[in-house]
């Protein structure tokens, strides 16, 4: 799942590549799947960032490809169904 882009899979990976002691292996998963959208691991990629694992152009990549991957999924009628379930 993890090599067919599945951002959950990805940040599944980095979790067991961070409790193994390999951290800089461990940020490349949860890079990739910041890429994907996936927002616990563009929190884990800020800390990795602040913590040295990750490089100032990285992280600005990771940045702009989290929003535009967010920005992807957004659409009008989306939204109107997250309003409908906000109201139940």
């Amino acid at each position: 799942a993890a090599i067919g882009g599945h951002p959950d899979a990805r940040h599944n990976l980095a979790i067991v590549e961070g409790k193994s002691g390999r951290y800089e292996r461990a940020m490349k998963h949860d890079i990739v799947a910041a890429n994907l959208g996936h927002d616990i691991s563009l929190e884990r990629v800020i800390e990795g960032f602040k913590a040295g694992f990750v490089s100032k152009e990285d992280f600005a990549a990771t940045l702009r490809a989290h929003q535009a991957a967010v920005d992807a999924t957004k659409s009008a009628q989306r939204e109107e169904a997250e309003a409908g379930r906000r109201v139940m």
